[in-house]
């Protein structure tokens, strides 16, 4: 049988590897001057695997072990993921509606058509709801990672 500390560890690795992907899949769009199918999919690729090298072990290792250890670090970790992905949700009601309306006009396509905040009258507030949600998203992430650094470090090796 694997020992706690292992996967505990395993699970410190894996939601700290998702930290550069989410850093270059950022880097994919900040450096698009025009975000293309293929922008769209190169930043996917890395925002998505970095999502689920984060999801995975939050989901199955630290969720269903959260009740036998709450104490006032569990609780602020826990408050502060959930946070983030409440965020990551808010951020994705924008790309939704953005989505939709860039697949009606073809702009993934065809880009040069017309500028983005002409598409839809609505466009500014969606584009403000993804921006605001991932920010927040990476915000929360970080105080929820220094957080379990911290419980990492005093239960397993302090």
């Amino acid at each position: 049988m694997v020992s706690e500390t292992t996967v505990a560890a395993a699970a410190a690795l894996s939601v700290t590897a998702s930290f550069p992907l989410y850093l270059i899949g950022a880097k994919v769009m900040i450096d698009a001057e025009v975000v293309t199918w293929n922008v769209l999919r190169r930043h996917l690729k890395f925002i998505v695997v970095g999502l689920l090298l984060n999801t995975v072990p939050v989901v199955g290792w630290m969720m269903p072990r959260l009740l036998e250890q709450l104490n006032g670090s569990a609780a602020l970790h826990a408050v502060l993921g959930l946070q983030a992905y409440a965020m990551l949700l808010f951020g994705l009601t924008g790309i939704v509606r953005i989505l939709q309306v860039k697949l009606a006009a073809d702009a993934y396509d065809d880009p040069d058509t017309v500028a983005l905040n002409d598409l839809h009258e609505n466009m500014g507030a969606w584009r403000g709801r993804l921006r605001v949600g991932v920010f927040g998203y990476v915000v929360f992430w970080m105080l929820a990672y220094v957080i379990g650094v911290y419980r990492f470090w005093v239960r397993y090796l302090a």
